[in-house]
Order: C-alpha cells, then structure tokens, then sequence
C-alpha cells in the first residue's frame, strides 16, 4: 500500500479540513485526524508497497492497545481515524474496531484491496458509514495482478467494488474512492481511468509512489519528475475541461497536496508513531508514553508544522511553499532528510531536466 490521507478531489486548497481548522489544530497543538496499521498482514503482495514483503508480525498491537490509543488521538481532537494495514478487512476484529469507532462517534476511513468487502461486510460498512478507498491500477487483468503480485487480485477487486455498489456506495453518505498508484506500468490509461471514476461518481485518488519498501526494489515503476509533470498536467486540463473542475498541479496527489503533518499522525501495527508512513522515524512509542506527550515533544512536528521557516532547498523558496511542501515522505526516503526539497517535484529545476 501507497497511502496518504487528503482526497476528497474536486474541491480549493486541503480537502480534508479547512485550513481554518488547520490552523487551530497547529496552534494547539492538536490533532484532526489519526492513521493506525491494525496488522501488517497481507494477502497481496503489491511492488509498490510502502511495507517490505519481509516485514514480521510479531508484537503487534493487541485489540485493547488499538482501543487507547483511538480514545487518545479523540482526547487531542482527532474526528477521523484511517485504518491501515497490511489488509485491514482481513484483519480479526475488524467489525469490532468498526463498531468501537461508531460508539465513539468517530469518522471512520479504511484503505482496501477489496480482499474482505463481501457483500455482508459491505452492507455493515455502509450502516456504519464507513468511507471506502479501494485499491485499483489498472483496467487490464494481467497487469493489475502484476502490480498486486498476486493472481487473481482484478477479479477481487472488482467483486468488492460490485459488492460495495450494490450497499449503496457510492453516495452523499457513504465515500467511495478508487486509489490508484501513477507508475510507468499504467502511464497510458490514467486518463481512462480518471474519467471513469469521475463518470461513476466516485473519488480518483491518484498519487506518486513513495520510494520506500517494496517500491525501492522496483524502480522500474518509476517516473521521472519531467513525466509526472506531464501526467498531472494532462489530467488537470481533464478535470477543467470535461468536469469544470480546477486545482494546480503539484505533487504527491492528483488534484491535492499533502500537508497532513499539521494535523495527523501514524500509529504503526507495533505502536511507534510516525509523522506519517512515509517518513519511517519513530517519534515515540504509545507502549511507553501517551500519545500527547510524544507529539507535545516531538522536535520533528515542530519543524513541519513550522515549514515555511525550516524546510530546505527549492522548496523553501517555491512559490507554492505557502501551501505545499511536497512529499514529506519522498525527501526522508531519498535524502534521510524530512525537510530536504521533495525529490520528485517537477517544479524544482533540478529535476527537469530530461532523461538520458
């Protein structure tokens, strides 16, 4: 899984929550949201995966530990929890973390390969108004298998969305996003797929793949600043000439930008917390220290939140800086350097020049 978290596509500025409540979140030092992996157990084995296929499972968190630590991202402020994996609709208690989460009158979010979305499990997720994105890259069989490293995973997919459409997804109340990784693999049908999403009145949620995990040992995925800046700019003129949407192109997200370190956090399945999934640096283990304390005195928050005075390179002189840093997680991977300019933005001149 590839994932960041800011995809309601279609509106002006972050699409989550209004900078508004951005802003009073940062100077509470308060959260808005919270992303936890339940397990890092997983059916598929996809080449982009921010996980190593080697990852273990031992010492992950129990279902009580889950519990506290969602009590105390609410206690901060947190409206919305993001369940994570590995596979969460796979995971054991995942109808008992659902239930947990509605008794708690928290927005509930999971990120899906389609794996568990039966049909009884889609009619509970719609009860309790669950947002869905669902995992797809491709419309052809072979090659959505092959980028899921498992066979069988297109028929799997699509049996979920076809389960999940006939719960009542997609409508006002009940999210449905499709998440699609932009890799060379599937470079010449992103527009088909956009459009398509768009037609059925779902989310496209398209991002770059963060150079970690999986995707470090497939880089044949990859495309180059210079390419990606064709894509995004392909695919905005899409949205404003075929749907009278606007946004500005910039990366990691079609349509979006992700400024989610001013708001939220990671949980990881064996309880570190991280500033998100891309940037893998502990800050604090909620085992040891309660979830407040390690964010109050996590000098890596403070430096993103305070982003426009400490982050480096082009990126500190950009004139987007004022609503956009990038990738967070790509500069950390590729540099080791969570405020290092975003490797992958085109709009760094650095990085466009072309190929040889």
């Amino acid at each position: 899984m590839n994932i960041c978290t800011s995809h309601n596509i279609g509106c002006a500025g972050n699409f989550e929550f209004s900078k508004q409540k951005i802003d009073r979140a940062v100077s509470g030092n308060r959260l808005l949201s919270m992303e936890i992996e339940l397990s890092l157990r997983c059916n598929f084995r996809c080449s982009y995966c921010y996980v190593p296929h080697d990852a273990y499972f031992d010492n992950e968190l129990s279902l009580d530990e889950i519990f506290e630590v969602i009590i105390q991202a609410k206690a901060l402020g947190a409206g919305k929890i993001i369940l994570l994996g590995g596979e969460p609709s796979i995971y054991a208690h995942i109808r008992e973390v659902i239930e947990f989460l509605k008794s708690h009158h928290l927005e509930t979010e999971i990120f899906t390969n389609g794996t568990g979305i039966t049909p009884d499990f889609s009619r509970e997720l719609r009860a309790a108004g669950v947002r869905v994105v669902l995992k797809m890259n491709s419309f052809d069989e072979a090659r959505q298998d092959a980028l899921a490293g498992k066979k069988g995973a297109f028929h799997i997919i699509h049996n979920a969305l076809g389960n999940l459409k006939a719960a009542g997804y997609p409508a006002k109340d009940a999210f449905l996003a499709l998440s699609t990784i932009i890799c060379r693999q599937n470079r010449d049908e992103l527009i088909n797929l956009w459009t398509w999403i768009r037609d059925n009145n779902m989310a496209p949620y398209f991002e770059i793949i963060t150079p970690q995990g999986q995707a470090k040992n497939n880089t044949s995925l990859e495309l180059s600043p210079l390419e990606l800046k064709v894509v995004f700019e392909e695919i905005c003129a899409v949205d404003r000439e075929r749907y009278g949407i606007e946004w500005d192109p910039q990366p990691p997200l079609m349509g979006n930008q992700c400024m989610r370190h001013q708001f939220s956090c990671t949980v990881t399945s064996i309880g570190n917390v991280q500033p998100c999934v891309g940037i893998t640096k502990s800050i604090g283990n909620i085992r040891e220290t309660r979830l407040k304390d390690i964010l109050d005195h996590s000098r890596e928050l403070r430096l993103l939140k305070n982003h426009r005075q400490t982050i480096k390179g082009y990126c500190r002189t950009c004139e987007k800086n004022d609503i956009c840093y990038g990738c967070r997680g790509a500069a950390f991977q590729v540099t080791g350097d969570l405020l290092a300019s975003d490797p992958l933005c085109w709009r760094n001149p650095d990085n466009l020049k072309p190929q040889n």
